[in-house]
């Protein structure tokens, strides 16, 4: 037969066989990267573990190419909108959801909000934006996710090879096999969506069995959530935001302050923004940005930054404090006048 590439017949075949091939060609597993090596051989050093046990768990994990596609940023960006994030948590089926998870888990909550200073309904908005309470909580191998990006994301290695450190501490101190515990593309783990370094250095046994499973136990998300806050240093009775009214955009330098409070409400007012709070109050001037829309304005104040410690994010931040107050709300509403839930929850 004419093999030359200008026979038709013969560029066919060699189009499929070289189709094959690749086909035919093995997906190489973490162990056989020798980045991979040495990292096992430095956790065996320093840690105390087998690094060939390592390896043999690292030849069952190879590169998820979803995790890969989901960390990366898109390639054209989405405009900042508040208009289309707050819909995603501001809605009925979480706000009715946190009040049934409240009610159902009402011991705990109390307990925990007394023992860190953190409200209830913190707690409980932060547990339904990250899982929807419990109900989403991922259904990646956190060992392969975090071993790709660790070794094949270049960007963020570092971070993420801590974050395979950690986890793997976490599987041996609980007892845990790293290739069968579930999380999202990121490696978080569980009903409050904590990365292995959080959980080794903020989760609690809240319900007293002896190990802390915060994939498993409610009591544990409950009290990990609210000891993750009071330990990036919640003010306990202190507010978290309030609106603002602005004469016209505001000066730009009080955006650019950034998000730690630094600028004086007084100050604030003087520039032409303003809200219902103590003049001598500090807080961060907070935009929240919708194309085509005029822009909110709220003032944040310590506890605002706090919550922004669990994701880095404004929109994040402001979707906790409100989706926190409708739940709340909408539990007073629910309980009777008398119920002595009810001045423990409910303001006048």
């Amino acid at each position: 037969m004419n093999l030359n590439p200008k026979n038709p017949l013969a560029a066919l075949l060699l189009a499929c066989c070289t189709a094959l091939g690749h086909a035919a060609a093995p997906v190489v597993s973490f162990a056989d990267d020798p980045a991979v090596i040495d990292f096992a051989r430095d956790l065996e050093q320093r840690h105390g573990f087998n690094a060939d046990t390592l390896l043999g768990q690292f030849a069952e994990t190879r590169p998820n190419a979803k995790v890969l596609q989901l960390i990366k940023p898109p390639s054209s960006p989405l405009q900042r909108s508040w208009e289309r994030y707050r819909p995603r948590f501001l809605n009925d089926r979480r706000i009715d959801g946190g009040v049934g998870f409240w009610l159902e888990n009402e011991g705990q909550l109390i307990k925990a909000s007394a023992l860190y200073g953190v409200p209830p309904e913190i707690i409980v908005a932060i547990i339904g934006v990250e899982t929807e309470y419990g109900r989403n909580t991922g259904g990646f191998r956190v060992l392969e996710a975090l071993a790709t990006l660790a070794f094949k994301y270049p960007p963020r290695a570092e971070f993420f090879r801590t974050e395979l450190e950690q986890f793997l501490l976490l599987s041996r101190e609980n007892n845990l096999d790293p290739l069968t515990v579930k999380g999202s593309f990121a490696g978080a783990i569980g009903i409050p969506q904590f990365m292995p370094g959080s959980q080794r250095r903020y989760a609690v046994d809240f319900d007293g069995d002896q190990r802390v499973d915060l994939s498993g136990s409610i009591d544990d998300a409950i009290g990990s959530v609210a000891r993750f806050l009071e330990q990036h240093g919640w003010q306990t009775g202190q507010p978290i935001a309030v609106q603002a009214a602005t004469n016209g955009a505001p000066d730009p330098a009080l955006l650019q302050a950034g998000i730690r409070p630094s600028l004086k409400v007084a100050e604030l007012a003087d520039k032409g923004v303003r809200a219902d709070t103590d003049p001598q109050g500090t807080v961060a001037l907070i935009d929240l940005v919708s194309p085509n829309k005029d822009t909110e304005y709220w003032l944040g104040f310590e506890n605002f930054y706090v919550i922004t410690r669990y994701n880095r994010s404004s929109f994040y931040a402001m979707s906790v404090f409100q989706l926190g107050e409708e739940i709340r709300n909408r539990l007073c509403a629910q309980l009777p006048a008398t119920a002595g839930n009810r001045a423990r929850y409910c303001r006048a």
